[in-house]
């Protein structure tokens, strides 16, 4: 979390509330109720994962029909692999929203985070709405960024306040995840609002921009979730002159602020990943397309092997390069591909560097964070990804996730 009192994240049009109502765990929060002022903008990206959960389905559905007014958000049950009950479920929190803020039902969006294949208590959520309603409040983000959280260690919050076209706006962005996190779309659960007024096209354009290289630019296990979201809403309490396609100064503006204010969240999950004690950042260069870079970033980011080696510390640089091998770049030139650790190389020419020397890989790779960088040398495309190592605390607490 940022160094930020947590009064100071608040965004003009937004009202957050949070509940324990026991949803799988004891004696702590574990629901949030997430207010949007009348006439706010929202675009939202979801999980591509063909066993996608209930809430995934029903939020999609809404947002096709309508604004929504509230968000419910619950951590510990994902509400996936549950059928018709769980759509069934979703839609009854929906509704149990509804009544409490005399709004529509297809007004709630229900998000969900947790354990997949058990069903959602709808009882219990519905007897938590009465004080999540009561305690409604503009500062309570940090509340609901540990609210959200499943295996996380830490909350997720983020704030950026700049200046556009002369009035100073706001953008705060929560998320969740530290595990079953990989490209697919936005591997986790974020929440990202901002006071400006902007178009609905604009928003969702820069929205699918930003999560391009963030949030779908990251991989801890390689894993892709049944309930990835992530939602930007924009309240236009600012006042300012709306923001719309006519403004390309503007615009690119707030696109450089989101997607700052997204890496930063992408990076922080990236660094909780589950048992994780290394950030890597690998950079892929010189392809011949930016589809070409990704296909060796993922395959790098992936593999168990390099990210166990990255666990150890161990300079095992022919890892790597195998990695790089069996990505499936087509026609690819073995002699003009150079790999590199932060500033040593290690790989040229088709194989290890002449002026490599084992002691310098081994003194990038006892960072806790450093770089991976891959030199195609095809043309210059480039890509970049976050990832992490693969240690023996990701096992332990997969193996003992549902006990």
């Amino acid at each position: 979390m940022s160094a930020e009192s947590s009064t100071a994240f608040r965004v003009a049009g937004v009202r957050l509330a949070t509940a324990a109502a026991g949803i799988r765990y004891s004696g702590r929060e574990d629901l949030v109720l997430m207010e949007l002022a009348p006439g706010t903008q929202t675009a939202a990206v979801f999980t591509q994962n063909a066993f996608c959960a209930a809430p995934v389905t029903l939020a999609r559905q809404h947002l096709n029909v309508t604004s929504p007014r509230y968000l419910l958000i619950n951590s510990g049950n994902a509400n996936a692999g549950t059928g018709a009950r769980g759509l069934a479920d979703a839609r009854a929190c929906c509704a149990l929203v509804a009544d409490q803020a005399g709004c529509a039902a297809n007004q709630v969006l229900p998000f969900s985070t947790g354990v997949i294949g058990e069903y959602l208590p709808v009882a219990r959520i519905g007897t938590a709405l009465p004080p999540l309603f009561q305690g409604l409040r503009a500062d309570a983000w940090e509340a609901a960024a540990r609210a959200i959280m499943t295996t996380d260690t830490q909350p997720k919050l983020v704030r950026r306040q700049f200046e556009l076209n002369g009035h100073r706006a706001t953008l705060v962005g929560i998320a969740k995840g530290a595990g079953m996190i990989c490209p697919n779309m936005a591997t986790m659960l974020a929440f990202v609002a901002t006071d400006l007024a902007i178009a609905e096209g604009p928003l969702r354009s820069s929205l699918n921009t930003a999560v391009a290289s963030t949030f779908n630019a990251i991989s801890i296990d390689g894993d892709t979730s049944t309930n990835d979201a992530c939602l930007l809403a924009a309240t236009g309490a600012l006042g300012n002159p709306l923001l719309e396609d006519g403004d390309p100064k503007g615009l690119a503006i707030w696109q450089q602020v989101l997607d700052d204010l997204c890496l930063e969240l992408a990076t922080a999950i990236v660094r909780d990943g589950e048992g994780a004690t290394k950030l890597v950042r690998v950079a892929v260069r010189e392809a011949s397309t930016c589809d070409e870079a990704r296909l060796v970033a993922e395959t790098i980011a992936h593999s168990p092997l390099v990210k166990t080696a990255l666990f150890a510390g161990d300079p095992n640089w022919g890892r790597i390069l195998a990695a790089v091998g069996r990505a499936g770049v087509v026609g690819l030139d073995i002699d003009r591909v150079t790999i590199w650790l932060d500033d040593v190389r290690i790989v040229a020419g088709g194989g290890r560097d002449p002026d490599y020397r084992e002691e310098h890989g081994a003194r990038v790779m006892a960072q806790d964070s450093f770089k991976i960088e891959v030199h195609l040398g095809r043309g210059s495309a480039e890509l970049r990804m976050l990832t992490c190592d693969l240690s023996y605390d990701y096992v332990r607490i997969n193996a003992e996730y549902r006990s």
